[in-house]
């Protein structure tokens, strides 16, 4: 079994997949598109990754506000969870992804990666915080 963490934006989606004994994430790629509400090869990328990796359960991060409100973002994230589950039929667990990207930029400027370059990976390193969280929490609260 694998998991599929994805760090949904506006005109991106960063990818990351766990190993096979979830213990680890590693980012794949980031999908882009044109526009916002063009979502149809988005979900098809995303439906093929899920084929390839024979990914069984998909962690969606969630931008709450640091307040713990919720916000635009988090419908558009809401209905673009309602989107994955009827689409490929799979259970998409939303998970907080308060603070995520900043520390996947922090994590690139501690690595040396030039700010010009840390935008083209940024929501696929986010998207392994995510999936990454996850798994942790996952370990430390599932009965073996």
């Amino acid at each position: 079994m694998r998991i599929l963490g994805l760090d949904f934006g506006s005109k991106t989606v960063g990818v990351a997949v766990s190993d096979e004994l979830l213990l680890t994430a590693q980012g794949l790629e980031i999908i882009r598109r044109q526009s916002p509400n063009k979502l149809r090869q988005t979900l098809a990328r995303i439906e093929a990754i899920i084929a390839e990796y024979q990914v069984e359960c998909i962690v969606l991060g969630y931008p709450k506000n640091m307040n713990n409100t919720e916000g635009e973002r988090c419908e558009k994230t809401k209905e673009f969870q309602e989107m994955l589950e009827r689409r490929t039929g799979l259970e998409v667990i939303l998970w907080d992804e308060r603070l995520t990207t900043v520390s996947a930029d922090k994590h690139m400027m501690e690595s040396g990666i030039r700010r010009e370059d840390r935008k083209k990976y940024v929501d696929e390193i986010a998207a392994v915080f995510i999936l990454q969280g996850y798994l942790d929490y996952r370990s430390m609260h599932v009965e073996k």
